[in-house]
């Protein structure tokens, strides 16, 4: 029977050789703003399903939901939820095979960012009055 023969295989590049990159960073950031917005639905959900529930638990969850923490995990959510919604608009045109260079998808990736902000602030802001 023939020797397997060990077939020498280049290493992976690792993170510490990469220079950060904004089109890395926007693609992790898609992610993980897409999986944070799981926590403000689950957050909501609960709070719904407290008001169902009974007005002594509604209380209980409300007041969670209403406390500095539940107004961080929304403002968080509302901030995933447009850098997600600008992010995937980028995504569509990429798909459709504008904008592929880098200038322009690092340019695209800051839009991403600042307008996410940008809009969770405004937001907030027409949220309040």
């Amino acid at each position: 029977m023939a020797e397997a023969k060990q077939v020498e295989r280049p290493l992976s590049p690792h993170l510490q050789i990469y220079r950060p990159q904004m089109t890395s960073f926007s693609s992790i950031m898609t992610r993980i703003t897409g999986n944070g917005i799981i926590v403000g639905v689950l957050l909501l959900v609960w709070w719904l399903l407290a008001a169902a529930t009974s007005p002594d638990y509604f209380n209980f969850v409300n007041a969670i939901a209403t406390s500095w923490f539940g107004d961080l995990v929304f403002t968080l959510s509302l901030l995933g939820v447009w850098y997600h919604y600008l992010a995937g608009i980028r995504h569509l045109i990429f798909d459709a095979g504008k904008y592929m260079d880098i200038k322009s998808a690092e340019m695209l990736g800051w839009i991403c960012t600042i307008g996410s902000v940008v809009l969770t602030v405004l937001t907030l802001i027409i949220i309040q009055f």
